[in-house]
């Protein structure tokens, strides 16, 4: 992985289930390596909210997530630039992705038209009318300087009809040949593409083959954990994963529960994100390998213990799920930190032990017996529903 003078990311495959297609594999980048299979914690506006870089990087994290959408909207990427790139403007040293902006555009506007050229919404802050094009969208990543950026593509919800899938996979496609053109730093930063095609399988595989034809240095697949159950999506990778290119990192976006994360492992993807471990942190849920529990039930009044036996993250060395209750509910800022340091630190354990199952050659051993490969949305919600 020496050359990446001329290259800005190089992956290697390190290791492979023989039972499933699965694989361990390491990635460098201009601002250093990340193992995968990874998952990056999201700075939806340049900030993991609540935490200090550095208390990220304690967690295990080695990459992150920031996103275009928010970034571009306030203060904008001219700002960013002009204040040292986003690696300085984050204060996070190591390696970072930005999402293209499409997926907010298309769940958090008010869109006023969508077209094959764009999109044009209008800002969730200030109800300015803004114009989204592929090439717009490259431009504000390429002053961001992420290490990786991806391909402005259009993400439809789960129950859109038929001919809406078919037409948003065409505009994905038509989308990435002009970010591949718009791309002005392609020695400084990887551009992936993203498979859409929502449930329909022959839909995905004609996307997924048009974009490896495109020769993108990494590929996404989208669309996914918009609704349409997990045995869909497990459908979905099974079919798709295995046709992205063996050499390059393959990466489920906004995906989300462990069971998900194991079970896409299982289908070959490297990468992951998700707002689960902070969103829920900062409303007081601690994921446990029996589930998530809700610190502000009335159990946890005196409750000595930590939020997870054995975990080695800050919040359980130092701190008791009593005297973490009581944060909460006195608003001090403490309990929504404490917590959501304790969730990024559970799904990174989850990620390194499940490198080390596969480094050992003992993956299906792992997702078979491991309790934390089983936890999804209606075990995350238990204790809070019987509290």
């Amino acid at each position: 992985m020496s050359d990446t003078a001329d290259r800005p990311l190089s992956f290697n495959v390190l290791a492979k289930d023989p039972t499933s297609h699965a694989r361990l594999g390491k990635a460098l980048t201009r601002h250093g390596p990340y193992d995968t299979p990874a998952f990056m914690p999201v700075g939806t506006q340049g900030s993991i909210k609540g935490v200090l870089p550095d208390h990220v990087a304690a967690t295990g994290s080695q990459v992150i997530l920031a996103n275009t959408y928010h970034l571009m909207l306030r203060p904008g990427e001219k700002v960013v630039a002009d204040l040292g790139d986003l690696h300085r403007f984050m204060g996070w040293p190591g390696p970072i992705l930005t999402d293209s902006g499409g997926f907010q555009v298309f769940s958090l506007s008010d869109i006023n038209e969508i077209t094959d050229d764009g999109v044009t919404f209008k800002s969730h802050i200030d109800g300015s009318v803004v114009h989204l094009t592929p090439a717009r969208s490259i431009e504000v990543q390429n002053a961001l300087g992420a290490d990786i950026i991806m391909a402005f593509d259009e993400c439809p919800p789960a129950n859109a009809p038929a001919h809406y899938q078919q037409q948003a996979v065409e505009r994905t496609l038509r989308w990435a040949r002009l970010c591949r053109q718009a791309h002005a730093r392609p020695r400084d930063q990887s551009l992936f593409a993203i498979v859409q095609g929502g449930t329909d399988l022959g839909l995905r595989e004609r996307c997924a083959a048009e974009l490896i034809a495109m020769d993108f240095p990494g590929y996404a697949v989208g669309g996914l954990a918009v609704g349409e159950g997990f045995e869909a999506m497990k459908s979905v990778l099974e079919s798709v994963t295995p046709m992205l290119p063996q050499g390059k990192p393959r990466y489920l976006m906004g995906v989300g529960f462990p069971r998900d994360i194991v079970a896409a492992v299982g289908s070959g993807i490297d990468m992951f994100d998700c707002v689960l471990p902070t969103r829920n942190g900062r409303n007081a849920y601690a994921f446990t390998a029996g589930g998530a529990i809700r610190l502000r039930n009335s159990r946890f009044i005196r409750d000595d213990g930590p939020i997870e036996p054995g975990c080695d993250c800050y919040a359980c060395r130092n701190f008791t799920c009593g005297a973490i209750r009581h944060f909460f509910f006195a608003g001090e800022m403490l309990g929504p930190v404490l917590v959501s340091v304790h969730n990024i630190r559970f799904y990174q354990r989850l990620m390194a032990d499940i490198r080390q199952a596969l480094a050992l050659g003992v993956f299906a051993e792992f997702r078979n017996t491991d309790p934390r490969c089983r936890l999804g949305p209606a075990e995350a919600n238990d204790d809070a529903a019987n509290g």
